[in-house]
């Protein structure tokens, strides 16, 4: 009797934003948590929520279904969290409308980007689309969420607001 192998597979965190679902690379993931008060930053672009003291490390958080430009009136819920990132050096945290588990995805069930996505999410930030017994999940490059001037925006101001503490 021969031996099955396995294909190779990818952990990945699923989390919600409105109905889709997207999932990060667990590796590009540092930690999960409950959203807690953010202080509001002056002049920062609309997808940026402001800055969360986490056991005494300020770190920028964005919502990501703004970053992302989708539509609609969000409201925060019992079920948002806030994924925390680590992007070149710098933790980031991104909110998510829920974060309902954490999958083994084999890598030959996610498939490249379609031309024409029917996602709102922007193409460059789309590693792939996984399928999975009818559900299609959006795999992201955490990475390219921000632009390189983005991150180093946010980086300055996360050393301002360090100093300050």
């Amino acid at each position: 009797m021969e031996k099955e192998e396995r294909g190779k597979e990818i952990q990945v965190v699923i989390f919600k934003l409105g109905e889709e679902e997207f999932g990060g690379d667990i590796f590009q993931i540092r930690e999960i948590i409950r959203v807690p008060e953010i202080t509001p930053v002056p002049q920062a672009p609309d997808f940026v929520e402001g800055m969360i003291n986490l056991r005494g490390q300020v770190l920028a958080v964005i919502d990501l279904a703004k970053r992302f430009g989708m539509k609609g009136e969000r409201e925060q819920s019992k079920d948002s969290r806030i994924i925390v990132v680590e992007l070149d050096d710098n933790l980031l945290g991104m909110i998510v409308d829920a974060v309902p588990e954490v999958l083994r995805v084999p890598e030959d069930k996610i498939e490249s980007t379609p031309e024409a996505i029917t996602s709102q999410v922007h193409r460059d930030f789309i590693k792939g689309i996984a399928n999975l017994e009818g559900r299609l999940i959006v795999i992201l490059d955490l990475n390219r969420i921000l632009t390189f001037k983005e991150k180093e925006s946010l980086s300055r101001t996360n050393i301002e607001k360090q100093d300050n503490l």
